[in-house]
């Protein structure tokens, strides 16, 4: 049962060198994912809150749980015990509530900023001058219970790959303007069908589903 999940996997890696992979488990089934846990796989992610509790609660404790879609403050309070990197803060309402989050449970929560570089006008994100402006804010040092430790970004859902690798050096170039001076480390692009060209435009967190979990043509 589904036994090309490890060879996909290990190409993947291949590919991806130094970048790490976090697998995207949303539609996927426990038992998918338990061949996906068998290669050492850890990172997991998924985009909505109720699917993350329920994997979480049927997975092993080991594993690192990634948030990735679009988070209602409301349900902050329900993965700030122990999510691993919230990949998707997209406003400063939001990241006040993860911090408020994290007061009450005594951690310091890893976050990305999410940040708007397709042209679909329905992807979240800041844009880069929203962005500069939260950077610069003074607020942003009095919270002392997240860690912002770099960007995230969506490509435009084309076939047209100068479109994607011009959107993702973009991301790439406002991620290099800030990491030395904010100690970022982590530049989160490229889903199944462009982790290629956002490995080679300076990624180096991947977020793959479809190509692990498909069979091969």
């Amino acid at each position: 049962m589904h036994y090309f999940i490890h060879e996909n996997i290990k190409q993947i890696r291949q590919h991806a060198g130094k970048s790490n992979l976090v697998v995207v488990s949303k539609y996927r089934s426990i038992q998918e994912l338990e061949k996906v846990y068998e290669t050492n796989q850890r990172d997991f992610a998924e985009n909505r809150v109720q699917e993350l509790l329920k994997k979480k609660e049927m997975m092993p404790s080991d594993i690192r749980w990634h948030m990735i879609g679009h988070l209602q403050t409301n349900k902050v309070k329900l993965i700030a015990p122990f999510i691993h990197l919230i990949q998707s803060v997209d406003s400063l309402k939001l990241l006040r509530e993860i911090n408020k989050q994290g007061k009450i449970y005594n951690r310091v929560i890893p976050i990305l900023f999410q940040i708007h570089i397709a042209q679909e006008e329905d992807k979240y994100g800041l844009s880069e001058e929203e962005l500069r402006k939260l950077i610069q804010s003074t607020e942003i040092e009095s919270l002392k219970n997240i860690t912002v430790k770099g960007l995230m970004g969506m490509a435009t859902n084309t076939h047209i790959e100068s479109h994607i690798e011009a959107e993702f050096l973009k991301l790439s170039d406002l991620y290099n303007e800030y990491k030395d001076q904010l100690h970022w480390e982590i530049l989160s692009m490229g889903m199944s069908g462009d982790f290629h060209i956002a490995i080679k435009c300076g990624s180096n967190l991947i977020r793959v589903g479809s190509k692990i979990f498909n069979s091969p043509q």
